[in-house]
């Protein structure tokens, strides 16, 4: 590509559809790509300039749609506002692009962040590293705080900016210590009101600013319907009741209930991100921080357990084969069959169990749900078995027109029976361990993937082969 800047204009065009790079427009994707050549010709200058024009949720974008290698070089050139931006990145890709920053650099990144972020940041580093970056960030006593909470918790994630205000104030008061304020006021999603010990007591929204005449006393219109969650509470629980009573903003306070924080709507949904990650991690059997940029060695002692149990599995649905060497020896036709069922099987498995994992994960199902729950997933899987229990019926006597094999009506009426059979015991216990997990403790998404896949290959063989052996055989 043409070294001539002006041949290719480096602004980013916002079509609204950035971050994923199959997904850029043709001009975005050619500023990519030059950008990515910038970078590795070291022309520094010409790159700053240009990204001094550009808005940070576009240099986002580039920061995602660049080579990993390139992008670790381009936060190196960014200035601390524009470093900022790598606030925002997903925390695992975030910490691939810190991963060989200088701790000078990594100091001037995290200098920009929140206390929060930074914590979450420092986190992610090696120990060691850690250790030397700390001591000399600004707001080191703030972020060793947080640090100091229990990983995951309420009190971890929230920010310890908040605006608070006594119930005795007027809304003229309150509107007018909001506006000397606002350049330390980043976001104001509501307003707490507080008694003389920092307990609160309601919220204002912003609404209630506006339409409020002044003179109106804060305690007179405050809103009192507020849930506050402590320091330890997990932070997928604070999700699920943000969701569930349809919070913006949920209040943190301290074991004395004084107001220390607040979880605004950017960490919730971090919060649900990281959380859908380590289900999805947990669903497809890799450990639940895995993450894209591991080495190879925790790579492979991340996944060989996983797949070892999913070895164990298939051998014993080898060893149920085999205990059924007669029969399949009488009717080798049985063998076409076993593919089949353990498909069958896992697929119904899979969608009953990831249905109940979701709603564990919402908190729109318990453990008291586990009966309708149970019921209707069997009502359904009855009607789902049927109709794929009729199909394979007509695909056998189909078949028998064109290749010959004993008692063809025989044989389509046994298959079919142990297809229904098999994705009724597959969806109940797809629907079932991920809530008995929960209750005991354990995450439900373990149950998906080797676990239930690997349970349901073994019953479904068994269950097909004894009911062939009754009606079949």
């Amino acid at each position: 590509m043409n070294d001539d800047l002006s041949k290719i204009p480096l602004v980013w065009e916002p079509t609204g559809k950035e971050g994923v790079s199959d997904r850029l427009s043709a001009h975005n994707r050619a500023v990519v790509k030059e950008m990515a050549r910038l970078i590795k010709a070291g022309k520094r200058k010409r790159v700053t300039q240009a990204l001094r024009r550009w808005a940070p949720v576009h240099l986002v974008d580039l920061l995602v749609s660049l080579p990993l290698k390139r992008a670790r070089v381009l936060v190196g050139w960014l200035d601390q506002m524009q470093a900022r931006v790598v606030a925002e990145l997903n925390p695992s890709f975030r910490a691939a692009l810190l991963r060989d920053a200088t701790v000078q650099r990594l100091i001037e990144v995290l200098d920009g962040f929140e206390p929060e972020e930074a914590a979450d940041a420092l986190d992610d580093l090696p120990e060691e590293v850690a250790a030397q970056v700390l001591p000399r960030l600004h707001e080191r006593e703030a972020i060793e705080t947080l640090r100091g909470y229990v990983f995951g918790s309420a009190a971890s994630i929230m920010s310890r900016k908040f605006v608070a205000v006594p119930p005795d104030w007027t809304v003229g008061q309150v509107t007018s210590e909001v506006r000397a304020n606002a350049q330390a006021i980043e976001k104001l999603y509501a307003i707490n009101v507080v008694d003389t010990e920092r307990r609160p007591v309601g919220y204002l929204r912003l609404r209630d600013l506006l339409l409020t005449p002044k003179d109106a006393v804060v305690g007179d219109i405050m809103h009192t319907d507020f849930l506050a969650v402590g320091p330890d509470t997990d932070q997928e629980e604070v999700a699920k009741l943000a969701d569930r009573y349809e919070l913006s903003v949920v209040p943190v306070v301290d074991r004395e209930g004084r107001l220390i924080g607040r979880i605004t709507p950017k960490q919730l949904h971090q919060v649900l991100r990281e959380e859908a990650e380590e289900d999805l991690n947990l669903m497809s059997g890799l450990p639940a921080d895995s993450r894209p940029d591991e080495s190879i060695g925790r790579i492979v002692r991340g996944r060989i357990p996983w797949l070892l149990i999913g070895l164990a599995g298939a051998t014993l649905s080898a060893a149920v084969v085999g205990a059924f060497e007669d029969e399949l020896a009488k009717a080798a036709i049985l063998a076409s069959f076993i593919p089949i069922v353990m498909s069958m099987a896992g697929n119904a498995g899979i969608q009953a169990a990831t249905v109940a994992v979701q709603g564990l994960s919402t908190g729109t199902l318990k453990f008291a749900d586990l009966g309708w729950r149970l019921t209707k997933e069997l009502l359904a899987a009855l009607a789902n078995g049927a109709i794929a229990a009729t199909v394979l019926v007509l695909l056998v006597l189909g078949v028998a027109h064109f290749a010959s094999f004993e008692s063809p009506l025989r044989l389509a009426f046994a298959a079919g029976l142990a297809l229904l059979s098999v994705i009724l015991v597959a969806v109940g216990v797809g629907a079932t361990i991920p809530i008995l997990l929960d209750r005991i403790g354990i995450d439900p998404a373990m149950a998906t993937g080797v676990f239930i896949t690997t349970g349901n290959d073994i019953l479904s063989v068994a269950i097909f082969f004894v009911l062939m052996t009754l009606f079949y055989l």
